[in-house]
């Protein structure tokens, strides 16, 4: 605009925002323009289920059509948010409105300005939420960090050392309270960056140094199974479910040197997992067991208190998880 003593707004902070601080819309909902609507801030930092890379901040502010880019004050008239979008089971609102914070939506502007794209920082990994049940059996102090399921050969995370069953715990000085928080810091991070990170490996803390690349399209954890014929009945260990060892072949075409093939399922069964998936690994108490032989598992489960919290690290398909099993009969 070529002019001069316009009126402007100022920008505030969203870190500074607390949750039930009072903020207010202004927009043109259903075409009624200048329309002003209050409520406090419901919660920082929301994921949605569509976008997990935007720090959404929630609030119970009225928003309606016409209201989408508008701007979200504090009480000292700074903008601290644009009003996106809001969750709604009728169209119309229902107390859950969502704003991108200020921050982003600058540094986003700034960068279709300079470059005319948005560039995000990416590593290479998939992840997933450390539970109660997982720290125990990470020997982790508290249900903290991301879990790495499975690190992408030639990425910027398996060129700094990260491993499966590590559990990022912060990354360039960030900490990483939940999984969720993981996406968010490392997508804001510009490409090229050099940055520190601390990982929880075996019971102790890693340091290491990771070069962030380019967004790209990430896959998501635990594709369907492929279908596997059911074996004759045998005996089912102390999970419920019957394994076998990986053969050459099986090995060759999964590009894996060990693991137990699980072919069926008892109703007794305490882990949830299906035919086909591969155990890979069993965590307990800190210490992390490469699974090999049908034998060697036995005798692991065999060797457990009834009260142990173990996590198995399972292949399927083309992804990895971890799943736990708190808890097991009186053998052992």
């Amino acid at each position: 605009v070529d002019a001069k003593g316009l009126p402007f707004v100022k920008f505030g902070d969203p870190a500074r925002l607390k949750v039930g601080e009072w903020v207010v819309a202004i927009g043109s909902p259903f075409g009624f323009e200048n329309t002003v609507t209050a409520g406090i801030v419901s919660a920082k930092g929301r994921s949605l289920p569509e976008e997990n890379l935007v720090p959404f901040i929630q609030t119970d502010v009225a928003i309606n059509p016409g209201n989408s880019g508008g701007p979200l004050f504090n009480l000292r008239g700074e903008v601290i948010g644009m009003n996106s979008q809001i969750y709604s089971r009728t169209g119309g609102f229902m107390g859950l409105s969502f704003a991108i914070p200020i921050d982003v939506a600058l540094d986003v502007q700034k960068q279709l300005r300079t470059n005319g794209r948005v560039a995000r920082g990416r590593i290479g990994v998939v992840i997933q939420e450390v539970t109660r049940d997982l720290a125990t059996s990470f020997a982790l102090d508290a249900p903290r960090g991301a879990l790495v399921n499975s690190v992408e050969k030639g990425s910027p995370a398996s060129r700094a050392g990260i491993e499966s069953t590590d559990i990022i715990l912060s990354f360039n000085g960030k900490p990483i309270e939940s999984s969720v928080d993981l996406p968010r810091i490392v997508g804001a991070t510009p490409p090229g960056s050099k940055v520190p990170l601390q990982v929880w490996r075996k019971g102790s803390l890693v340091r290491l140094t990771i070069t962030v690349g380019e967004l790209k399209e990430e896959r998501a954890a635990g594709p369907e199974t492929p279908e596997v014929a059911k074996p004759p009945t045998v005996a089912a260990n102390r999970l419920g479910i019957v394994v076998t060892e990986l053969s050459a072949e099986q090995g060759k075409e999964l590009g894996l040197q060990h693991g137990l093939v699980v072919t069926d399922i008892r109703p007794e069964a305490r882990v949830e997992v299906q035919r086909g998936d591969v155990l890979l690994m069993l965590a307990h108490a800190g210490k992390q067991t490469r699974l090999e032989s049908v034998k060697q598992l036995n005798a692991l489960l065999d060797g457990l208190p009834k009260n142990a919290v173990i996590t198995l690290q399972v292949k399927r398909g083309d992804g990895t998880a971890f799943v736990t099993v708190a808890g097991f009969d009186e053998r052992g």
